[in-house]
């Protein structure tokens, strides 16, 4: 691996990389890294996974001049939650750099606030692109010393309709500034966005198949009637602690969701039509293992970030071969073994042909007997998850609430999970078995010599 040190980097970037501890550039960083540091258009194809947020984070941090306050990088996320991903993964990196002001712009979330924190210029907006063109639009937000503008997941922005949002941005920012656009695939629309939105583009290709060596997938066909027996069967002979289980639609999202509770799975619904606050519950509650089987879109899970997640199975088979290799990828990441199980009904097969003709191998068919379903029986997450009514405004940090926990409390670090802490709340994972323990002395003590609001979810 390539060391950052041998590249013109600002020594506070170089510091963070340390205190990340990040030992070298992953593929995409090393190929995407030199030209955009020279001030190239780049067009770079990554999964998920590869590394690129660091790639076009440090990209936008090295021009950055934070003693000018003026709104100077730009990026653009299909979703909330991968919004609010790509932020924490910039403020991380620039934790050496003072006074930076970075600010997360979505779609879904009050304007209010949004409006009272321009009152003065961020260096940095991460947001969707409809609210950003709004903020354009209405004068709040000013973009005419913008020096970079990212498109991160490009693919997705145009499935979900963002296209002339995009183009409608590009034209109310700054003239002369660098377009550097990440997507997994790369189709007819991304080529043609290319050559409205870049200039000399360089291109970068890594490569976006899952290796064959740490993802096992299995297709088995299935009688329509029987996909939820079949599902129900499988999440219970596989036990393993997280499963992504991707539906087309939102409806059959809730559905599945639905049927996997009633026969005593830890599930949990994602998909658009949920409320923000929701969605980020949901979300929270999958990544700390508070919950075991997360029912997802395909758009709605964009914004998940699990590293270790041993298995995803497509309820439906996805409608396009690049749908399916993005699902997959989610599992067997950072050298972890996966599996990925698809489910396919006789009317499906031409679908799973033309991820045949994709991949240029014979997919793996395997029978599945279903037997009849039993009488209920609980899988039940190994954490429960805790909410605090306060947050970052209340100057609350995962310390605080570990100090809390151990000490009050009487809990052992070994009980405490990951730690989520926003705005105005904050979530804490702790053993199922101690959970209301935890609560109870929770409620009754204090954090940071306050009393705050605790209450359980699920």
């Amino acid at each position: 691996m390539t060391d950052f040190r041998t590249l013109p980097l600002k020594p506070a970037l170089l510091a963070s990389i340390d205190t990340l501890g990040y030992a070298g550039m992953t593929p995409v960083q090393d190929q995407s890294l030199p030209p955009i540091l020279d001030g190239r258009d780049v067009i770079a194809q990554a999964r998920t996974g590869s590394g690129k947020t660091v790639a076009f984070g440090l990209g936008l941090l090295q021009q950055l001049d934070p003693e000018l306050i003026r709104l100077q990088a730009l990026v653009l996320c299909p979703t909330r939650e991968l919004a609010d991903q790509v932020s924490k993964a910039i403020r991380k990196l620039a934790a050496s750099i003072p006074n930076i002001k970075l600010l997360t712009l979505c779609g879904g979330m009050p304007l209010g606030p949004q409006l009272a924190s321009l009152t003065h210029d961020p260096h940095i907006v991460v947001g969707t692109p409809g609210r950003v063109q709004e903020h354009l639009k209405r004068g709040s937000l000013h973009g005419g010393g913008i020096k970079v503008l990212v498109l991160d997941e490009a693919d997705r922005m145009l499935d979900m309709g963002f296209s002339e949002a995009i183009d409608d941005v590009a034209g109310r920012i700054a003239k002369h500034h660098q377009t550097l656009l990440f997507s997994a695939t790369y189709p007819q629309d991304i080529r043609q966005a290319s050559r409205r939105l870049q200039r000399d583009p360089v291109e970068v290709t890594v490569d976006t198949a899952p290796e064959e060596t740490t993802i096992e997938q299995r297709f088995h066909e299935v009688e329509p009637d029987r996909k939820l027996d079949a599902l129900a069967q499988l999440l219970g002979a596989e036990g393993a602690a997280q499963v992504l289980v991707f539906c087309n639609m939102r409806r059959d999202v809730d559905a599945v969701t639905v049927e996997l509770d009633r026969r005593g799975f830890s599930a949990l619904a994602l998909h658009g039509d949920m409320e923000q606050r929701d969605r980020d519950e949901v979300l929270v509650r999958f990544a700390n293992r508070s919950c075991s089987v997360l029912v997802a879109t395909d758009v709605a899970a964009r914004g998940l970030d699990i590293t270790a997640l041993p298995l995803v199975i497509s309820y439906d088979i996805a409608h396009d071969p690049q749908t399916h290799t993005h699902r997959i990828g989610r599992t067997g990441r950072a050298g972890e073994s996966g599996h990925a199980v698809t489910l396919v009904t006789p009317r499906e097969r031409p679908k799973a042909q033309n991820i045949e003709e994709l991949s240029g191998a014979s997919l793996p068919w395997h029978p599945l007997k279903i037997t009849a379903p039993r009488g209920k029986t609980l899988h039940l997450a190994p954490m429960k998850t805790l909410v605090i009514d306060a947050g970052r405004q209340d100057k609350l940090r995962p310390g605080d609430i570990v100090g809390a926990l151990t000490g009050e409390a009487g809990l052992a670090a070994d009980d405490l999970g990951k730690i989520d802490i926003y705005a105005t709340r904050a979530y804490v994972a702790i053993r199922r078995s101690l959970a209301n323990k935890a609560l109870e002395r929770l409620r009754s003590g204090k954090i940071k010599g306050r009393s705050f609001r605790v209450r359980s979810l699920g």
